[in-house]
């Protein structure tokens, strides 16, 4: 909020500077604003001159005397006065009483406060998850759950139309689904009494007996009579979807479309895909085999869209399935993939591409791998699931909040260790349990004001000129930057900065209780005025858990000290 408004007034500055000829500059400069450490450099600063004044021939220093001269006249509403420090930087200070801007602002704005229309309704698909149906989802699966969830939740905050959507690998020529049903066919031989190994590529772990006994109880022993493999293959596929369906509604992911490749493949679509592909000229036949022109998009060799023994490839469904998604009105694309997939993606931009759509209107976000820890240990194995560790083992062990919490701490292009000790501990060290508790501390607070003075404070009416205190100013500037850090979250494709956000938001509220008492104010006004700054920033960490699909406690049973 803060930061935009001063960005774009320097902004301007440098665009006036240009035009008047005072500045020549050629590439424009990146603004950024940070908070300097000390106070008596200001609340903000920026380095915008310095950019500038080499291009310009101009010393730093003259350059930032010059922008201040520049800046629009209604920046005097927010700043008291521009300094010029050091080597040319711009410390800004803004005037006193903004605190109180900042409160009204966010109070008005309520459950909207941090929204914007950056998106200008632009339709957006995140597909996310798209896990086979031969198994039930890995802690892997829940950090792209809760990255694409996330994302659809923060895009549509920002004025997109983002809808979230599951492709289900359930082609019936998937190797991978045959072997899976091959597995349960076995297991369920076995329950029945009969003789049976276990084929060389099978799926092991005791969800795949479970699946067995859930097929022997529905359909009894002779469904296992002729030859069952499609059947098995189709009973699988839909007891996994089930669960991994279940799975995701429970760790708070809904999708509004759960896409079938079969039903692609059923449909002609893929064929129809293919056809548009040759007829554009990207692809063509060699070897016996239907390849895509990839290369002429950038892709390091061609690819195969359909094999020399008539099989379509991966790619080829995958192919008709985004043409699927553009014909269905979506202007843009979000894909987020599991590790390991960065070869996949020069060959999906090109498919774009060879349907003449730009290929930067498809987005993939590669998320590294996750690694979980128990007794200072990494924990690799799964009682049920074999040789992975399930997200509803991690969702029973550690809770929904914090599995969610914890897969947003670092940016998807970064490993993470996931310490399941420190999730379930009720203290400060956990990341989780420290910012539901800032939210319940400050209910508690609201409570207690409630009950003390009648009725809280109308933000209206209140003097919130009054808040003037270092810590106050803090608290309201962290507030203020909620807008900004969603546009830039929303921008940059990275819903870790709201989780980052809300640890920021709540340290300053932890300083402000520290040095600010509220119901013991010095006065009645200066006690309202803190209160409206309260409720502002219980406002503020709302939205931001609700982006994060993380509740917001009014009370937590642990700790209930309170001023």
């Amino acid at each position: 909020m803060i930061r935009q408004t001063l960005t774009n007034w320097i902004e301007q500055a440098l665009q006036r500077a240009k035009a008047d000829g005072a500045l020549d500059w050629h590439e424009t400069p990146l603004v950024e604003l940070e908070a300097p450490r000390q106070k008596e450099h200001g609340d903000y600063a920026c380095n915008a001159a310095m950019l500038v004044a080499k291009q310009a021939r101009l010393a730093p220093r003259d350059a930032a005397e010059l922008l201040i001269g520049l800046l629009p006249a209604e920046s005097s509403a927010w700043i008291d006065r521009v300094e010029v420090a050091g080597p040319g930087f711009l410390n800004f200070f803004l005037k006193p009483g903004w605190a109180g801007q900042i409160v009204r602002h966010a109070l008005a704005e309520g459950e909207r406060f941090g929204s914007s229309n950056i998106g200008q309704g632009v339709r957006t698909l995140v597909e996310f998850v798209s896990a086979n149906p031969t198994g039930p989802l890995s802690v892997a699966h829940g950090r792209n759950a809760v990255i694409g969830d996330c994302l659809v939740r923060l895009l549509n905050f920002s004025g997109y139309q983002a809808d979230a959507e599951f492709y289900v690998n359930d082609a019936v020529n998937s190797t991978q689904i045959q072997n899976f049903a091959a597995s349960v066919i076995v297991r369920f031989k076995q329950l029945i009494g009969q003789e049976a190994q276990m084929p060389e590529d099978a799926y092991h772990g005791e969800y795949v007996t479970e699946v067995a006994q859930a097929i022997l109880d529905q359909q009894g022993s002779s469904a296992i009579d002729g030859d069952p493999l499609l059947r098995f293959q189709t009973w699988s596929e839909e007891a996994i979807k089930r669960q991994q369906e279940e799975d995701l509604r429970d760790f708070g992911v809904v999708f509004k479309r759960w896409f079938s490749e079969r039903e692609l493949h059923d449909s002609g679509a893929v064929d129809k895909a293919l056809a548009t592909l040759r007829e554009s000229g990207y692809a063509y036949e060699a070897d016996g085999a239907l390849w895509l022109r990839s290369t002429a998009f950038g892709d390091e060799k061609d690819r195969t869209l359909v094999r020399s023994n008539g099989l379509p490839t991966y790619l080829a469904g995958d192919a008709a399935y985004h043409l699927d998604k553009y014909q269905r009105g979506y202007q843009r694309l979000i894909d987020v993939w599991g590790p390991d997939h960065h070869g996949y993606i020069a060959r999906m931009k090109a498919v774009v591409g060879a349907f003449g759509h730009d290929p930067d209107s498809l987005e993939i976000l590669v998320h590294q791998i996750v690694r979980l820890f128990k007794d200072g240990a990494q924990v690799r194995m799964s009682k049920r699931a074999g040789d992975i560790i399930t997200l509803r083992e991690t969702m029973d062990e550690a809770g929904v909040d914090a599995t969610r919490f914890f897969y947003l701490l670092r940016s998807h292009d970064s490993p993470l260790d996931f310490d399941l000790d420190l999730a379930t501990r009720q203290t400060d060290e956990n990341p989780v349990y420290y910012v539901q508790y800032g939210h319940a501390r400050l209910c508690s607070l609201l409570q207690k004001a409630e009950e003390k003075i009648g009725q809280l404070p109308d933000w209206r009416n209140a003097d919130l000129r009054l808040l003037q205190a270092e810590a106050e100013g803090e608290l309201a500037k962290k507030l203020a930057d909620f807008p900004d850090e969603t546009r830039t979250a929303a921008e940059r494709l990275s819903p870790h900065r709201i989780a980052n956000y809300a640890l920021e938001l709540s340290r300053a509220l932890h300083h402000f209780y520290a040095h600010c008492p509220v119901l013991a104010a010095e006065s009645d006004a200066l006690r309202d005025a803190r209160i409206c700054l309260c409720l502002a920033a219980r406002q503020t960490l709302r939205n931001a858990l609700s982006l994060l699909g993380v509740s917001a406690p009014e009370r937590m049973a642990e700790r209930e000290e309170e001023q």
